[in-house]
């Protein structure tokens, strides 16, 4: 069963008196530690359709379902406590509380949840040395790289051991090479963790770390790669560029 599939999704939403379709009978599902990747020009769809995955918005037609649930069923709390339950998210610009430091900035959504941390002190520890940041633990954001900061982000969104986590141009904000290690960090998450992952990037080199990328365009799926497990990261990269080309995005 997927962990994360959408029926006939569409969106629209007025402007003055038009009508626009964001979405257009999207089609889509995620696997227990699969790792897709959202591709698409400006204006395709993609940020609508990851609102979506993530509950944060309700389709205006057809169904979004995570981990046995219809979104579109759920009140507006019942919405939240799934999110908070079953969803972790990663942004470009890492949402870090300020006046945290990195264990606490970790840890913020059990305490939201009325968890104490104590009793997950054990996964906190194998966060901090899976996203290498333990030695950063009392460090405040501002005291943090770009990229350390967006390896706190990622830790804080496993922490509550998420049905998937969803990842809005992780690497949008970095530099080439700190980007390539967030996704290497990304990837390891889905291998050692068994992770679900959907990322929504424009990015080709990130999306090569995916083990399926899916293209969008006017609101709807036109394309998509599965990944044979042996191809190395060049030629996946060859592979979306040569599709993106050929969709001329």
């Amino acid at each position: 069963m997927p962990v994360l599939e959408t029926r006939g999704v569409k969106k629209n939403y007025s402007m003055g008196e038009r009508q626009v379709q964001a979405l257009v009978g999207v089609n889509f599902s995620v696997n227990k530690g699969e790792f897709v990747s959202i591709m698409g020009p400006s204006g395709s769809g993609k940020s609508t359709l990851l609102h979506l995955l993530g509950g944060l918005d309700k389709p205006s037609q057809g169904e979004v379902e995570l981990d046995g649930m219809q979104l579109s069923l759920l009140s507006d709390n019942e919405a939240t406590l799934v999110r908070r339950h079953n969803v972790g998210f990663v942004f470009q610009f890492f949402n870090l509380v300020p006046t945290l430091n990195t264990e606490e900035n970790i840890t913020l959504p059990l305490i939201i949840d009325g968890k104490n941390p104590k009793d997950f002190k054990e996964r906190l520890e194998r966060l901090l040395d899976l996203v290498g940041i333990a030695e950063r633990r009392d460090h405040r954001p501002e005291q943090l790289s770009g990229g350390e900061q967006q390896r706190v982000a990622i830790a804080r969104a496993l922490i509550s051991e998420p049905a998937i986590v969803l990842a809005d141009e992780p690497t949008g904000n970095l530099d080439t090479r700190t980007g390539t290690t967030i996704m290497e960090l990304l990837r390891r998450s889905c291998t050692e963790l068994q992770q679900t992952l959907v990322i929504v990037t424009h990015d080709a080199r990130a999306s090569a770390y995916a083990d399926r990328v899916v293209f969008l365009r006017d609101g709807q799926i036109v394309e998509e790669l599965i990944f044979e497990s042996d191809a190395d990261l060049s030629q996946r990269i060859q592979q979306i560029t040569r599709v993106l080309e050929n969709l001329e995005f």
